[in-house]
Order: C-alpha cells, then sequence, then structure tokens
C-alpha cells in the first residue's frame, strides 16, 4: 500500500497546517496546496487511490483530498464542488463499515464533513446525528448553521456564482450579511 502518500496528507493537515488555515480563505495557502498535492488529487478524482481504502487513515487521507483540498484548490470555482459526491460516497462507506470508530475526533470532523457540505436534506439530517457524537460539539454547531441554510434555501447560495446558478432575491439579500460564506 501507498502509506507514505497518505501519510503526507495526514502530516500535512494534521501536524504541518494550524487549525485556524482550515477555514481562512487564503490564496498562498490554496496556491501551496494546489503545487503540492495537485497531482495526487487528479489520481483520487480518477479513484487510483482505492488501495488507500483498506485503512481508516487511508480512507481518511482519500476523503480529505477530495473535500477538503478540492475547496483550497479550486476556492469560487464548480471544480471546488466537482468531487463531493464521491467524498460523500466514500464517507459513508467508511462509517458503514465502522471505519470512523478507528479514528480520533478531529479525524472523525474531517471523515464526516462531506456531509457537513451536501446540499441534501436528508443528508444532512444524517449528519446532524454524527455532529452530535460525543467530541464533536464544536462541529455540530457548524453543521447547525449549515443545516439551516439548507433548511431554507436547498442548497448554499453562496456557490451559486461559481455553480453558474441564478440566485434568488432572497439568496442575494442574505449573502449580504455575516455568516453567509464559509
Amino acid at each position: 500500500m501507498e502509506t507514505a502518500e497518505w501519510d503526507e496528507i495526514l502530516d500535512f493537515w494534521f501536524k504541518e497546517t494550524e487549525p485556524s488555515q482550515w477555514w481562512l480563505k487564503d490564496p498562498d495557502f490554496d496556491a501551496y496546496i494546489r503545487g503540492r498535492f495537485a497531482r495526487l488529487h487528479a489520481r483520487a478524482k480518477a479513484c487510483e487511490l482505492f488501495a488507500w481504502r483498506q485503512s481508516p487513515q487511508g480512507r481518511l487521507a482519500e476523503v480529505l483530498i477530495l473535500d477538503q483540498f478540492s475547496r483550497n484548490m479550486f476556492r469560487e470555482n464548480a471544480a471546488a464542488f466537482a468531487a463531493d459526491p464521491l467524498a460523500l460516497a466514500l464517507a459513508q462507506e467508511a462509517i458503514a463499515q465502522g471505519v470512523d470508530l478507528a479514528l480520533e475526533e478531529q479525524e472523525k470532523t474531517f471523515l464526516y464533513m462531506p456531509f457537513m457540505h451536501s446540499e441534501s436534506m436528508e443528508i444532512h439530517q444524517i449528519a446532524m446525528r454524527l455532529f452530535a457524537r460525543k467530541g464533536l460539539e464544536k462541529s455540530l454547531e457548524f453543521e447547525k448553521r449549515h443545516y439551516e441554510i439548507i433548511c431554507r434555501f436547498g442548497r448554499y447560495p453562496h456557490r451559486n456564482q461559481a455553480l453558474k446558478r441564478i440566485s434568488t432575491p432572497e439568496e442575494l439579500e442574505f449573502l449580504k450579511g455575516p455568516g453567509s460564506r464559509f
């Protein structure tokens, strides 16, 4: 197995990077991820990293690449969300197999993140249960905010421009307010 590659992903995300960097819009950080991980991201999107799925850490690394790295690498572009269905399917499989139980709380947060990023109400109902687990209370608060937006609009208005969707007047008004973009 290609453990060195998935270890590189996990070391970068959880050791080399400060948690504050995960949530900031930083063009330099985005460019760094693009430069360092573009080739691996392309392999993940092509499902070439399937051997990683034999390990909880490998599965987590693949989900991180497809979910989080996509958002950094392709910020404000439709490609930022293109791998979301694959990341969600991998996370769903991991949970069905109990893989998440072998992960630490912070790691679970990122395995569950594709649920939070989904625009499906049904998926968010599952996300609410996942993030309600012990040790994930802080992430549950963010899931609640995401869930409220999905309840209100059925989608994330901040993605409309990148996805070339027409915003409703209510969405445009919402986007003017604080906390409307993630």
